[in-house]
């Protein structure tokens, strides 16, 4: 049989609160346990010591009999003193994702499209605005001078 320490979650819709458990692996999350060996609520602040509660002497039972922590109790056991938890490092976790990348991509070339259509008329309207703009001012310029 494995034996799992897992989290049972209880309390009412949209305030959970759970009981660390000890139980048959192949048993419902929030079914039959063999035995309860402490609280967590995660309404509780984090600096709160009512937060997590857990019976110490019953943990390092049931692991040196071969219970098998989920990852959530196991950092609990780690802050408690109780497990060594390996640190996990994950250097990709904050890239983005393929399709992520993929629509970056089409946007950056709807945009590249976009500025070279403006840009084309812009320079189609600005040679003729340029030239009318042009010779009125310098004329404007030599009438003004001889005034």
């Amino acid at each position: 049989m494995s034996v799992s320490i897992r989290l049972s979650r209880g309390g009412a819709k949209k305030r959970p609160y759970y009981r660390i458990v000890v139980a048959n692996s192949r048993a419902p999350r929030d079914g039959r346990f063999i035995e309860k060996i402490g609280t967590y609520n995660p309404l509780l602040s984090k600096d709160d010591e009512k937060r997590v509660i857990l019976d110490t002497e019953r943990a390092k039972h049931w692991l040196s009999m071969g219970a098998q922590p989920t990852d959530r109790v196991a950092r609990f056991l780690d802050v408690a003193g109780v497990k060594e938890r390996p640190a996990r490092s994950n250097p990709d976790k904050g890239k983005p994702g393929e399709k992520a990348v993929e629509r970056a991509e089409e946007r950056a070339t709807k945009v590249a499209a976009a500025e070279a259509a403006a840009n084309e008329a812009k320079s189609a309207t600005d040679p003729a605005e340029g030239a009318s703009d042009a010779a009125p001012s310098e004329g404007a310029e030599h009438v003004e001078t001889a005034a």
